[in-house]
């Protein structure tokens, strides 16, 4: 009769770590899998910066084109035209670094989601525990 209460215990401790290493596992998985999403976002917000390097390099280089020729042909429509199209590039270079500054933020690296689960699991052990 001894054995009886002893084997549940036991049996009852055995589910108690299986259960937590499952827990462990699925864990590990959602972080690994957040920061795999999140690592890929800093990506993006890389390229969009060195897109806005690029787009911000060709637009200086048309407007310092448009002001020579501007200088040098005293507003005629040549000037005007490559002004205008050094203006839109440089547009889209200023659109392009906002875009990047704000996907790379620090604040979508974070892993809310595991953050969130793990709070929500340790509650419910808590609970199990104590009822």
């Amino acid at each position: 009769m001894s054995n009886g209460p002893q084997s549940s215990i036991q049996s009852l401790v055995g589910d108690a770590l299986r259960e937590t290493s499952d827990l462990a596992r699925k864990e590990m998985a959602l972080f690994r899998n957040e920061m795999t999403s999140n690592v890929r976002t800093l990506f993006i917000g890389l390229a969009l910066m060195v897109g806005a390097g690029v787009f911000g390099v060709v637009a200086l280089f048309v407007l310092v084109d448009a002001l020579v020729k501007w200088l040098a042909t005293v507003v005629h429509s040549e000037a005007l035209a490559a002004l205008i199209v050094g203006g839109v590039l440089l547009l889209v270079a200023i659109v392009f670094a906002l875009i990047g500054r704000s996907t790379m933020s620090l604040s979508t690296l974070a892993p809310t989601r595991t953050t969130r689960q793990m709070r929500q699991d340790a509650r419910a052990l808590s609970e199990r525990v104590s009822g």
